[in-house]
């Protein structure tokens, strides 16, 4: 997993708002209504990250929820438009099961899965989430999930084998 300082190549990023929430802040006066975001944003071609933000106003709130996203990408091996296998992940009671599609099949997810899937610059994919809908963790799980995909010629370098003897 690496993670990317924000560089002048972030103006070509594609940028993504999944979810607004009013969030309440109950003080001795009565309740202080605020917002929080949850945004991602991905290069589609193989980086991706999600931020969260908070303020007083959704403006705000969506432009910090960028900024951390943009602090926080990770590179992704893909396999043309595809990912190279099956995975599956986890955080908390959100757990997502992602898997390579064929040409043509188009992303088969649901809403924050999409949403991380469209600016990875993942093309067809078969996901599904399994337990809490709660999009933060479905987020959470899908970058969990896809930051700990390898490469083959990755996995064939650290076994020392051949990048055929891994696919067979």
């Amino acid at each position: 997993m690496t993670n990317y300082a924000a560089s002048a190549t972030d103006q070509d990023l594609l940028e993504k708002l999944i979810n607004v929430n009013r969030v309440a802040k109950v003080v001795k006066g009565g309740r202080q209504f605020g917002f929080a975001a949850l945004t991602v944003v991905g290069d589609g071609k193989g980086r991706v990250g999600f931020g969260r933000g908070k303020a007083r106003e959704v403006p705000a709130a969506i432009q910090k929820a960028m900024e951390n996203a943009r602090k926080n990408m990770v590179r992704v091996p893909l396999n043309g438009s595809t990912l190279h296998y099956a995975v599956t992940a986890r955080h908390g009671a959100a757990k997502v099961y992602m898997q390579p599609a064929s040409d043509g099949t188009g992303i088969i997810a649901g809403g924050p899965m999409r949403a991380v899937f469209e600016v990875l610059g993942v093309h067809d994919v078969l996901a599904k989430c399994i337990g809490s809908p709660n999009p933060i963790n479905v987020v959470r799980a899908t970058v969990k999930g896809l930051s700990e995909m390898a490469a083959p010629e990755a996995i064939a370098a650290k076994r020392g084998k051949t990048v055929d003897e891994i696919r067979s």
